[in-house]
């Protein structure tokens, strides 16, 4: 079992999080669920609801679609983060290609959080901000 400070550790290197404050990242560490997954296992399959991001710890995991690698995933790499905010339909499977590690935090479980903790919302939508900015500028240039 990961410590709530150890978690808080590891939250900080997801994009999504990147403007949340330590101390709020705590909230976040508390939702944050320790799933272990064996070589071969799904963490989801491919259009089955998205309902929650995954965080590798230890470990490495297949996003595939129909025998089609996309890529793999390693330590300290997230998965799955716009389910968080989208409950659109997985995009790919995600199998763990070796013992893996992973912090799961779901939807409902957010924003339930969030609820309480505005500044948790505010930064977050700051990242997202961040984010889409810059693929609006990646998309210009491109033109």
């Amino acid at each position: 079992m990961y410590s709530i400070i150890e978690k808080v550790i590891f939250l900080q290197d997801i994009d999504v999080f990147k403007e949340v404050r330590v101390d709020d990242l705590a909230h976040l560490a508390v939702i944050a669920e320790e799933i272990n997954f064996l070589p071969g296992n799904n963490l989801y399959e491919l259009n089955e609801s998205a309902d929650s991001l995954y965080l590798v710890l230890r470990g490495k995991v297949r996003l595939h679609t129909n025998g089609e690698e996309i890529g793999v995933i390693g330590n300290r790499e997230a998965l799955g983060t716009w389910a968080l905010f989208d409950n659109e339909a997985r995009v790919a499977t995600a199998t763990a290609l070796e013992p893996t590690e992973t912090l799961r935090i779901a939807r409902e479980d957010f924003y339930d959080m969030l609820a309480d903790h505005v500044r948790i919302a505010e930064a977050v939508l700051k990242s997202l901000a961040r984010k889409l900015k810059a693929i609006g500028n990646l998309v210009n240039s491109n033109n």
